[in-house]
């Protein structure tokens, strides 16, 4: 009986031993995986000056459309510009595309944007898409990256040069411009985005 004791004793420290060595492990993996989200780069430091370029005149086409956006993104904590999404759908929908976050006005970082959808009704398309942050909280909540809309996330979209007032949910406002193709069926549900700080 001692015997038979001390052997589930050893295999019970064994297993201890073991069990504590995989948790290690798994800590150190996700340390490994997180420092290597940091180097990774959202947008190639060689297409960054495109970005910019590409996001300035989106603003402007924004801005041109809603003669009160200026107000608007001066009074917002931050903001997250996209000037070209592209789309593609035939029941299946998928979206990407690379945007600049401005707080304060200033670049801070780069997003990058997925979408996958099913039930889209619609053909290709390409897209301007803002997004407006009223608080701080909002756009911290963003920059921590992981950050998605919900299936009943909506936007205003700013068609034939006007532009509606931007409506907000939970300190989140989004508006899209299209570029070319049809907009019909356009949702932004389903968003998700990744977010890397300006080095």
């Amino acid at each position: 009986m001692k015997k038979n004791l001390n052997k589930l004793t050893a295999l019970f420290a064994l297993m201890l031993f073991l069990s504590s060595g995989a948790v290690m492990a798994q800590d150190y993996d996700k340390k490994d995986k997180n420092k290597d989200k940091e180097k990774e780069q959202i947008v190639d430091q060689d297409k960054k000056k495109q970005l910019q370029m590409d996001a300035k005149d989106a603003k402007a086409a924004f801005m041109k459309a809603n003669a009160e956006l200026e107000g608007t993104l001066s009074n917002a904590a931050g903001y997250a510009i996209f000037p070209n999404v592209g789309k593609g759908a035939w029941i299946l929908g998928g979206g990407a595309g690379n945007g600049i976050v401005y707080e304060n006005d200033q670049l801070v970082g780069y997003a990058e944007l997925r979408q996958i959808d099913i039930g889209f009704q619609f053909g290709g398309k390409a897209f301007r898409e803002l997004i407006v942050f009223q608080t701080q909280e909002a756009l911290d909540k963003f920059k921590e990256g992981n950050f998605e809309f919900g299936g009943s996330a909506s936007a205003v979209i700013w068609d034939k040069g006007k532009g509606e007032a931007i409506t907000f949910e939970n300190g989140v406002g989004v508006a899209i411009m299209p570029k070319a193709g049809a907009m019909v069926g356009i949702s932004v549900g389903g968003q998700e985005f990744d977010y890397r700080a300006a080095q």
